[in-house]
C-alpha cells in the first residue's frame, strides 16, 4: 500500500483529534476506478469518531432506551 495514502490517513485522524474527538474506528480501502482509464489508485476512508459535548441537554429519555418513544419513524 502506498504510504502518501497511509499518511493521508493519519492526517485526517490528526485533524479529528486536534478538534477533540476521539477516532475508535478507521477503515481505508484502496482500489482502481473503474470509471478512469489509468492504473491510479483511489482510495476511501472512513473514520468514526465520538466526543463529548459538557453542559449539552440531552432530552429525557434519549440515549437510555435507544431513543425517544414518541420518534414516528421508531418500530415499536
Amino acid at each position: 500500500m502506498d504510504d502518501e495514502i497511509l499518511d493521508e490517513q493519519r492526517e485526517l485522524v490528526r485533524v479529528l483529534e486536534a478538534h477533540g474527538w476521539d477516532v475508535t474506528e478507521s477503515e481505508l480501502s484502496v482500489y482502481e476506478s473503474p470509471w478512469e482509464d489509468d492504473d491510479t489508485p483511489e482510495a476511501t476512508i472512513t473514520l468514526t469518531a465520538r466526543r463529548q459535548f459538557p453542559g449539552s441537554e440531552v432530552p429525557e429519555g434519549v440515549g437510555e432506551d435507544g431513543g425517544d418513544d414518541d420518534n414516528p419513524y421508531r418500530l415499536k
